[in-house]
């Protein structure tokens, strides 16, 4: 079947244009420094023993020959095969070369010949935990730390094992064991806080993240926890104190600088949260970092409302800036305030890097209003003015196509393939305003073009192997071209009907039976698909079933419902 791809969803994604930012939360994770680079030697001793080939080995590492390294490291083994420092060398090295399935067997022999050997445990874990497999890990990383209470870093990996699976009790034992054996740890007492807090213990997490504070007075993060702490408990002065203590140290965390205009803002301190999002707004013109904040914390977490309220206060300081007006507009799409949502981005100017964007998305709110016209008069300005984009010349012939208007949107369509001649996208536009203009030599032929550009753009594929199904012809390449499909989109339930739709033309009903079926059991309310199931069962003598299909199918279908009333009654009268 065809499936509908003209319809897209409202793309919040588009925003992370920005360079992606992230909030630190947990400790940074334990990594190897990069050796320092050597010269290798240009001469080297003659080789005598495994000391020979295990230095050779360490100097091909440290100027990063890797495959080098392993040979002789191999070879150091070879000498001395009952080395367990040697295979420990080896599973490290492995590691470094990303082949893990090798590491661990190395790891594995350690084990075999000492079970309780903390570095060839502490390398196992790791690797189990790179693989996925969380529960070898976790038992590995509880053997070191029984064997071993010293080693302060499997402390933290087992407790994050533990805290990402929501398992609290594991968790909070592990980081107990951790501050118990290095009370200095202010990371263990922070995740030990952050346990607490989810467990509801909060008075527990309020000492611990003021532990972490102790141990490191410049540290933020324990500060952002304990405001969420006191927010659940309405305690505004500590709150609005936190972000200040925040703000005197580091006057540039926006986070914090962002959460108090807002906080201002929700108890009528209106002229202080002015001042702060009107200086936010003029630092957003030259710092990037406003908007990644803004979009991490506020967009990215759909809270819309507070996004709105602080986006709107920043145009005081850049009133003319694209980019707020953009995330405005995306901020009352999110809210569901479309045509302020349309409002704000028409004030995005043609050479903001968000203008084909903010376009595109205006045409679709247009579309989500069904408001067909207003989209196609909106976008023939912007053409009018950018002739020359192939993806504003590509959305108004859709929105031609869906009014209808197939030779206007087959004389806008080929504009753009003047532009750009190799864009599928025009292409496989331009053969579906072919197709339901009737014309289907046309539509195939552009069909063929995407394939030929893109062999494996499963949307043609299909389209092209259905279109031969449903004209009953090249049946045996149509077969091969849905199959093609499948590879790249095997649960797709369009392109299943297709092949179902294909063994019904070919008369292999059974078969067509089957393969419908999984279509349906993928996509339920899909009425051709429902239909072409009905039609099967009815060549099949199965009145019932075929009537109960069509049944449904009627259920679902919006328009052109007169031949599959006729079914319907002709089965009805004969008794089905």
């Amino acid at each position: 079947m065809k499936a509908n791809y003209s319809r897209l969803t409202i793309f919040l994604v588009v925003i992370f244009f920005f360079i992606s930012c992230t909030v630190k939360k947990k400790p940074t994770p334990i990594t190897y420094e990069k050796p320092v680079e050597y010269e290798k030697p240009a001469v080297s001793p003659k080789p005598q023993s495994r000391y020979y080939y295990f230095t050779e080995a360490q100097l091909y590492q440290k100027i990063n020959d890797l495959d080098k390294a392993l040979e002789y490291l191999k070879k150091a083994i070879e000498s001395d095969p009952e080395s367990l420092y040697l295979l420990k060398e080896l599973a490290t090295l492995y590691l470094r070369m990303n082949n893990a399935e090798a590491s661990l067997h190395a790891v594995e022999r350690i084990l075999e010949k000492n079970e309780n050997d903390i570095g060839a445990l502490i390398i196992y874990g790791r690797i189990k935990h790179r693989l996925k497999e969380m529960d070898d890990a976790k038992s590995a990383y509880e053997k070191v730390i029984v064997n071993d209470p010293t080693q302060e870093d499997i402390y933290l990996f087992l407790g994050s094992l533990y805290l990402d699976e929501k398992n609290l009790d594991d968790a909070l034992r592990i980081y107990r064991q951790l501050v118990q054996n290095f009370p200095g740890s202010y990371v263990g007492h922070f995740y030990l806080g952050e346990v607490y807090l989810q467990q509801g213990r909060v008075n527990e997490a309020e000492d611990q993240f003021k532990k972490t504070l102790e141990l490191e007075p410049d540290l933020e993060e324990p500060r952002f926890e304990l405001i969420k702490l006191y927010e659940t408990q309405g305690k505004n002065k500590k709150v609005v104190q936190i972000y200040e203590d925040i703000l005197e140290k580091n006057p540039d965390n926006i986070r914090a600088t962002l959460a108090l205009g807002y906080l201002f803002h929700q108890n009528g301190r209106i002229a202080a949260a002015e001042k702060i999002f009107r200086d936010l707004g003029k630092r957003s013109t030259s710092e990037s970092e406003v908007f990644k904040n803004i979009v991490k914390l506020y967009l990215e977490k759909k809270d819309f409302d507070k996004a709105i309220i602080i986006l709107q206060g920043m145009l005081s300081g850049a009133p003319d800036s694209s980019d707020l007006h953009y995330l405005i507009g995306l901020s009352f799409d999110g809210a569901n305030e479309k045509d302020k949502a349309i409002e704000r981005l028409k004030k995005v100017k043609g050479d903001s890097r968000f203008y084909e964007n903010a376009v595109i998305h205006i045409s679709f709110l247009y579309q989500e209003q069904e408001k067909t016209q207003e989209a196609i008069r909106f976008l023939e300005n912007v053409v009018k003015h950018t002739s020359d984009n192939p993806a504003f010349l590509l959305q108004l012939g859709s929105f031609y196509e869906e009014a209808k208007e197939f030779e206007k949107a087959e004389k806008i369509l080929k504009r753009g393939l003047e532009i750009d001649s190799n864009d599928t996208r025009l292409y496989f536009r331009l053969g579906v305003v072919y197709d339901k203009w009737g014309r289907k030599e046309d539509s195939i032929k552009s069909m063929q073009n995407v394939v030929r550009l893109d062999p494996k753009n499963a949307n043609a594929l299909n389209y092209l192997g259905y279109t031969y199904a449903d004209l009953g012809q090249n049946l045996d390449e149509a077969e091969q071209l849905i199959k093609t499909a499948l590879k790249y989109k095997p649960d797709d339930g369009y392109i299943t009907d297709s092949l179902g739709w294909v063994y019904f033309k070919k008369g292999l009903f059974k078969k067509a039976l089957a393969i419908l079926q999984k279509a349906v059991n993928l996509v339920p309310d899909d009425p051709v698909i429902l239909e072409h199931l009905g039609d099967t069962y009815l060549k099949i003598s199965n009145k019932e079933k075929a009537l109960e299909f069509y049944k449904r199918s009627l259920f679902h279908k919006k328009e052109d419902k007169s031949v599959l009333e006729k079914k319907i009654q002709e089965l009805t009268e004969d008794g089905g």
